[in-house]
């Protein structure tokens, strides 16, 4: 009961960051604190035990005080985010830096639900490998804001017969290029288990 409470303590204090946002030097100190705290089990002081864990939580933030204070010490320590797609292109150089290959790229994209790689215009991968992106103009979503200067647009014209065959057809033209862009669909993907548009084979 005492080591769950102390070690319950140690982690409190280190913070609240899930294993998928840790940087390296918290995962090796949560991994060691996690294997010190079972030590008292195999017989050893737990007053020992719990020392050295405070000492090592300690050293985390004072770590983490010095990388406030130190963009170099932060650089070196956690590393900086790197470009991964840039303007709906792949970033060959980073993704093999970074032993990255496309298909889990992909999986990362389709779980923050972007299904396509040229809709994005920049997209990172940060220190705690999480994705970072910004979507092109042409395929951000609509705020309520545009859609409401699109119906007041709408409300204000009153188009005649031939305008509005004129609309049907640029609509139907929108609708193809829609159809067209569609089959690069990164979840289409999965279903057809293969890629429309092969990746290069040393990303595969």
């Amino acid at each position: 009961m005492l080591i769950v409470l102390v070690g319950t303590v140690l982690l409190r204090i280190a913070g609240r960051k899930t294993i998928s946002q840790m940087t390296l030097a918290e995962t090796v100190i949560m991994i060691a604190i996690g294997s010190l705290l079972i030590q008292p089990v195999s017989g050893h002081n737990i007053w020992t035990t719990f020392l050295v864990g405070g000492i090592l939580v300690g050293t985390l933030l004072v770590m983490e005080l010095i990388q406030i204070k130190s963009d170099s010490f932060e650089k070196m320590i956690t590393g900086k985010a790197k470009v991964v797609i840039e303007n709906g292109t792949l970033n060959e150089k980073n993704l093999r830096k970074l032993r990255l290959s496309v298909d889990q790229l992909e999986m990362k994209l389709r779980q923050i639900s972007v299904s396509k790689i040229s809709d994005i215009k920049w997209a990172t991968l940060e220190p705690n490998v999480q994705l970072g992106f910004e979507l092109k103009e042409d395929a951000q979503p609509v705020t309520k804001k545009d859609f409401e200067d699109f119906k007041q647009a709408m409300i204000n014209l009153i188009p005649s017969h031939s305008q509005l065959t004129h609309i049907n057809e640029i609509l139907n033209l929108i609708n193809k290029q829609y159809e067209a862009e569609n089959q690069e669909d990164i979840f289409a993907e999965i279903q057809n288990k293969a890629h429309k548009n092969a990746p290069p084979k040393h990303l595969q």
